[in-house]
């Protein structure tokens, strides 16, 4: 366990800062798997080919702290208090993420995207869509590309958190560790079964308002979420030496894995998926949950990491949409553009700090002052 943030409310429970250090590896791993997209034909060829996964890996771990922090509350808290908590929590991040991501627009113009012929309303109208977590259609979003979120993609995985919260908040929480463990076997074979039969060979899938982005998002939070408030109902720690370091190279490694099978087999993929969604990504939050930091090098760096992660995760999009421009319209290949790309992970890492230090932790502190009790 580790000490919280300044801008935590006063009631949280401390962190298991292993977990919060894995999470802080898995958004790293996010922002180099989606440099790679500038490079890619399609999915069948991208580099840290799997790093779509790590969105499992976090509904795991957001379904583990919201089961370790919230279960057992209920006698003296509300529906309303907890997801205005929530709101709290998560939604400073999506209105500065849209924010940046409004700023950088008109620069990001490449033969894939016409940013210039979209006019400043209607960017206006997809800034406050994009802050108040309403989807655009794939037919109207102004990117042209059919993301929920134009402004900042991974904005997505957000909107089916706050599904997540909203149905453990009415519903998830108040079922039995049995019924849970029953919902967490069914949406296991559900998202299996997508990701082997169905039509892309992987659940690379949530982030647009098309028929197989629907059903896809929901069974990978259906699963991911319940399966992370199952394994807090259930952990009983075990005795692991360097987890830390067990977890990061096993987070790294699954999501570094080539494409498995080619176009001609899509099914070997889906298995992949589903064997690291179902199986693996638990397994690492259970050693992840059970180790602890023995060294003050690795608690600082479980520390930084965590509290980075989020912040990252919601800042680094927009940049990668600048540098997938540069690369298009300059035609360049990685070596070419490795300076901007390691310009762009050590940018995205400083302004995720500094979002955090200056944005983030102040407007929660204010904002739990004004609509929390004290």
């Amino acid at each position: 366990m580790s000490r919280i943030s300044a801008a935590a409310f006063s009631d949280t429970k401390p962190h298991y800062d292993l977990l919060d250090g894995l999470r802080g590896v898995a958004a790293l791993t996010v922002v180099c798997f989606h440099l790679f997209e500038a490079y890619a034909t399609s999915h069948l060829d991208q580099r840290i080919n799997h790093g779509y996964l790590a969105v499992d890996f976090f509904f795991i771990l957001s379904g583990f702290v919201v089961g370790y922090a919230y279960d057992d509350r209920w006698t003296k808290m509300t529906v309303r208090e907890f997801l205005t908590r929530r709101l709290v929590r998560l939604q400073p991040m999506v209105v500065i993420g849209a924010l940046i991501g409004a700023v950088m627009f008109y620069t990001q113009g490449c033969p894939v995207w016409d940013v210039s012929a979209v006019p400043v309303a209607m960017l206006l109208v997809a800034t406050l869509m994009n802050a108040f977590m309403i989807p655009a259609t794939p037919g109207a979003e102004i990117r042209g590309v059919g993301e929920m979120y134009p402004l900042n993609g991974p904005a997505w995985s957000l909107f089916f958190e706050y599904i997540g919260n909203v149905l453990y908040a009415l519903f998830i929480r108040r079922l039995s560790t049995r019924a849970l463990a029953v919902l967490v076997a069914a949406a296991g074979c559900g998202l299996a079964a997508f990701s082997v039969w169905g039509p892309l060979g992987d659940i690379c899938v949530g982030f647009s308002l098309t028929g197989e982005n629907i059903v896809g998002g929901s069974l990978r939070l259906l699963f991911a979420f319940p399966a992370g408030l199952l394994l807090s109902r259930v952990f009983r720690p075990v005795r692991v030496r360097g987890a830390f370091w067990i977890g990061t190279l096993a987070v790294v490694a699954l999501a570094s894995v080539p494409r498995i099978g080619g176009s001609e087999h899509l099914w070997m993929n889906g298995v992949y998926d589903a064997l690291c969604a179902v199986v693996l990504f638990p397994l690492i939050v259970w050693i992840g949950a059970s180790g602890k930091t023995t060294d003050r090098v690795t608690s600082r760096i479980c520390k930084f990491l965590g509290d980075i992660s989020y912040p990252l995760y919601m800042v680094h999009y927009p940049f990668i949409y600048l540098y997938y421009a540069w690369v298009k319209n300059e035609n360049l290949t990685f070596g070419q553009s490795l300076p901007g790309a390691a310009a762009l992970v050590a940018g995205s890492v400083a302004l995720a700090w500094l979002c955090l230090r200056f944005y983030d932790e102040p407007v929660r502190r204010f904002l739990s002052k004004r609509l929390l009790r004290q």
